[in-house]
């Protein structure tokens, strides 16, 4: 009997969170539409259509099936109107961010090919603005993409460009994460010897991170004050008049210019 009253406990508390959850989701909704009213600036309308989009992108917080699809709708088409704005006004940085966030519905909703696409478009503006870092997370999206579409070459492809910008560009944060999805590709491929490699260099790589930011930085500061210098005694010599010399004269060498 106690037994069943702390599962009814638990499933009451349960409930009552995702209802409160709910509910401060839909007031943050309700504001930020009540602010886009209130915005008569067409070129500010686009980063207020993103916030909304971000309250609906939040679907798998939503307690059921219809209520995450009805989200899900919302974010598309709130960030359809956002990626419209940031075109209109070529806002690159809220055009790439609009890519993204649909791909990241389309993905949950299993629709690949789509997601494929925007987050392609993703990537090229991010070679555009020489962006390496979401250059190669958009490679890393694409892999697991592709993974989905049993593209596992082209997969494959994506994790190899992936690893080599981070190596070359020092992330290893990065690294760590595209080891982790080749780790996921060669599971995919059977071949659990080349997977459980990766996977140790990740967690490797994520050690060493780790280690680096818990390292402590000194930063010395050199405060005491000088000591007084004891005054100089110069001794009186005599002055010895040498004969001069003639001086033979160095040969300088040419520096070859590089």
């Amino acid at each position: 009997m106690k037994k069943l009253f702390l599962l009814v406990s638990f499933i009451l508390a349960a409930t009552t969170f995702a209802a409160q959850a709910e509910e401060v989701d839909k007031d943050s909704i309700d504001n930020l539409k009540q602010k886009l009213q209130l915005t008569t600036n067409d070129t500010l309308k686009g980063p207020v259509y993103t916030q909304i989009a971000t309250e609906y992108l939040k679907f798998d917080k939503q307690p059921n099936r219809n209520l995450k699809a009805y989200y899900q709708t919302e974010a598309i088409h709130y960030t359809l109107l956002a990626l419209h704005n940031y075109s209109y006004y070529e806002d690159t940085t809220g055009i790439r961010s609009s890519f993204d966030d649909l791909a990241k519905v389309y993905i949950a909703q299993r629709k690949f090919s789509e997601a494929k696409w925007f987050t392609l478009q993703s990537n090229k503006i991010s070679r555009q603005i020489k962006d390496v870092p979401n250059v190669i997370n958009s490679l890393v999206k694409l892999s697991a993409i592709k993974m989905e579409l049993k593209e596992n070459k082209m997969a494959m492809r994506d994790l190899n460009e992936a690893l080599k910008l981070s190596i070359d560009n020092k992330i290893p944060n990065l690294e760590a994460v595209v080891q982790q999805n080749y780790a996921y590709l060669y599971n995919r491929l059977k071949d659990t010897e080349k997977a459980d490699i990766a996977e140790k260099r990740a967690t490797e790589i994520m050690q060493q991170v780790q280690q680096d930011a818990d390292k402590p930085v000194i930063i010395s500061f050199d405060n005491t004050p000088d000591k007084p210098k004891k005054p100089v005694t110069v001794k009186k010599k005599k002055i010895v008049v040498a004969t001069q010399k003639t001086l033979k004269t160095s040969s300088i060498k040419k520096l070859a210019s590089l």
